[in-house]
């Protein structure tokens, strides 16, 4: 049990790092790398196609055979403050393996955009989506996921209306602590974000939304993810929650990469 008013600073930090509890975590990272950009010189025909104006207002689809297969859009990791959508294409493989379409947003990180601007660029990117989306062969239901900060993100917008379901991977729902953490030299939260972006204290979005964490994780994100989904069953909302035995921050994305992964299969029951 933490006693958050009573830790130190570095106790706080630490709470939040990831890359600091999972000692192998930059192995991970740069397997994960390769394999993404493997998978995005396999698939070049719809990559880097701009929704808004900033450099990273992109997307990266991949449709289906199907133009009305589902689609799972994937929303990359990094605290809203590190990586790229490139870096996390092959995480939408276990799906596509299975016939679904998979598209993946940029958006600009921090300190460059706020939490809220962050938050308004990836509805506007599945605005654009619902616009252009046919266009490039993805016409069917959207399955909204993101991992760690994309986890958040995937809870934030459920609501949008292009998207009819979501899967929450590891993610931050209460944003209060963060505050008191290194993560908040970029971040720069306002008292206004901290209530109006934790899905922790917003009302329950009356969609489907699976979430999980792995096992191994630091506390903070099991206990977001829990009371997440306890919040949202006491307001009777489907999603079932996924505890991936042994599953550290950085491998849990391998149960969405894999065709036959614990969130694939969770994915695939959601259209």
């Amino acid at each position: 049990m933490m006693e958050w008013g009573t830790m130190s600073r570095a106790e706080r930090d630490a709470a939040y790092n990831n890359s600091a509890a999972v000692k192998n975590s930059a192995a991970l990272n740069a397997a994960r790398e390769a394999a993404s950009a493997t998978f995005r010189a396999a698939h070049p025909d719809h990559l880097d196609l701009r929704y808004g104006p900033k450099e990273r207002n992109t997307w990266d689809l991949f449709p289906a055979a199907d133009p009305n297969a589902p689609c799972i859009v994937f929303i990359h990791g990094g605290y809203w403050q590190r990586n790229s959508k490139d870096q996390f294409a092959n995480l939408i493989a276990g799906p596509y393996a299975h016939g679904w379409a998979g598209a993946l947003p940029g958006y600009t990180l921090a300190p460059d955009a706020s939490l809220t601007e962050i938050v308004t660029e990836i509805n506007t990117a599945l605005d654009w989506l619902a616009e252009h989306g046919l266009a490039h062969g993805i016409g069917g239901e959207v399955v909204l996921s993101g991992w760690s900060a994309g986890g958040h993100l995937t809870a934030l917008c459920l609501g949008h209306q292009r998207v009819s379901a979501g899967l929450a991977i590891s993610g931050v729902h209460e944003l209060g602590p963060i505050r008191d953490t290194y993560l908040n030299e970029k971040l720069r939260l306002t008292d206004e974000e901290i209530v109006a972006l934790s899905p922790l204290r917003l009302p329950v979005v009356a969609k489907p939304m699976a979430i999980t964490y792995g096992t191994a994780e630091l506390p903070p994100l099991v206990l977001d993810s829990r009371h997440l989904h306890g919040k949202r069953a006491e307001a009777h909302q489907p999603g079932a929650l996924i505890p991936v035995p042994g599953a550290d921050h950085f491998t849990i994305v391998h149960e969405l990469r894999d065709a036959d992964g614990v969130l694939t299969k969770q994915a695939l029951l959601l259209a």
